[in-house]
């Protein structure tokens, strides 16, 4: 395989000298793939040349091109960064060839489809390892690529795998109100994670054995393996869990409370559940409170439950923050981007840094994370418009000419 040809300007981050191949739209699969960018790894992604990922590059609030000819949705900006972008038909019998040819120097395919797609292309997993036997492929889709054939020709997108995955049955306030998803691409990017680490598994499996394999990932799998007990329940008692909005089943206080001027959310389990009966006024050696802790619709938990939220109701968020805080209480306040952007912690921490996009000049959001002491991550290079390394990757790994560049974009391969 040819690593003699990087794209990233300067080797970076603990997954340097890793080429992944990323085909997929929307968010779950390629968010992985970008996250791997961010890390040091050389992202390749590939478009669709009639307009590439249309959706995505418009999420959000959309922001003016610096040569005002378009805009750039924020979510497309903030996740898409240090990625190489390209197009290419893989439908077409030209571009099967092409990609191929990609494949063969690279480790990883990122790809979400629905189950069939790459085959029909001449893609299938037994041609792809044909032509790289170290390749790591990872199929990401709504109900993956075995199953019940009724529900692998079904569409899936964020709200269906969490709909599906069981989130939502257990999201939100008890009925009549409605289930409610987690916000705002919760199973996306659950599933980008699940992507990511299993492709990086596969990744060392060949480099410790020269064997590449193929990895299936269902969205609606990635989502239902976060639902902690709940399976067990049923399958050993027949329970099923109910929503209860914001609030512990098991123990208070954990739940959302009002105060003066706001929300705030506020923990207290095992024994810090002592340290809040004096703030509040309450003997910790009176029995009744030691209940109230665990046997939440017992008398003494609905009348401690009342006492707390009355005594934040008469406080500010600061006030609350402040005095729970101080005897080690968990406490926070419900942060909006306007907190966070002003949080001093955020601001010493280093949450939000400056780049600089292609597309739409300086920028300031979300940087690199998590955090590494000796091979950190960074950001060199913002996102990029359709096709916009087609000339360099073509060129650098394939040998393609400009004159055969031009006679492929007519042919619309590219």
């Amino acid at each position: 395989m040819n690593r003699t040809d990087a794209l990233v300007p300067e080797p970076f981050g603990p997954l340097q000298g890793i080429r992944i191949l990323s085909t997929g739209t929307l968010i779950a699969q390629p968010f992985a793939a970008a996250l791997a960018a961010q890390m040091g790894a050389e992202v390749i992604q590939v478009e669709h040349p009639g307009g590439g990922d249309t959706v995505w590059r418009s999420l959000g609030v959309k922001l003016p091109t610096k040569d005002g000819t378009g805009t750039v949705g924020a979510s497309w900006l903030q996740e898409r960064r240090n990625s190489f972008y390209i197009t290419l038909d893989l439908a077409r019998p030209e571009g099967r060839e092409l990609f191929l040819r990609l494949l063969r120097v690279s480790d990883i395919w990122m790809e979400s489809s629905k189950p069939g797609s790459c085959a029909r292309w001449g893609l299938d997993d037994a041609a792809v390892l044909a032509a790289n036997p170290r390749l790591v492929i990872a199929h990401v889709s709504g109900y993956g690529q075995t199953g019940d054939p009724e529900y692998l020709r079904r569409v899936s997108y964020d709200m269906i795998g969490q709909a599906f995955g069981g989130w939502m049955d257990q999201t939100g306030f008890p009925d009549p109100e409605p289930p409610t998803r987690a916000a705002p691409w919760t199973a996306d990017y659950i599933t980008a994670l699940f992507v990511l680490w299993s492709s990086l598994a596969g990744y060392i499996h060949a480099q410790k054995t020269g064997e590449g394999q193929a990895i299936d990932l269902a969205q609606f799998e990635c989502v239902h393996a976060t639902l902690g007990g709940t399976m067990i329940e049923y399958f050993r008692q027949g329970s099923v869990r109910e929503r209860s909005g914001n609030r512990a089943t098991a123990f208070q206080p954990c739940d959302t409370f009002r105060a003066r001027d706001g929300w705030i959310a506020v923990v207290a389990a095992g024994a810090v559940f002592d340290r809040i009966l004096p703030v509040l006024g309450l003997d910790p050696a009176d029995p009744r409170w030691r209940r109230a802790h665990t046997e939440l619709d017992s008398i003494p938990g609905v009348e401690f439950d009342a006492i707390l939220r009355g005594w934040i109701a008469e406080r500010t968020v600061k006030e609350v923050e402040r005095e729970l805080n101080r005897v080690q209480i968990a406490c926070s306040p419900i942060m909006s981007s306007r907190d966070m952007g002003e949080d001093p912690h955020y601001r010493a921490r280093g949450v939000h840094v400056e780049w600089e996009d292609e597309q739409v000049g300086r920028l300031q959001g979300t940087g690199v994370l998590p955090k590494f002491s000796r091979t950190p991550g960074k950001i060199w290079r913002g996102s990029a418009a359709l096709g916009r390394d087609n000339e360099l990757v073509y060129g650098t790994f394939l040998g393609l000419s400009a004159g055969e560049l031009r006679d492929l974009r007519e042919k619309k391969v590219l």
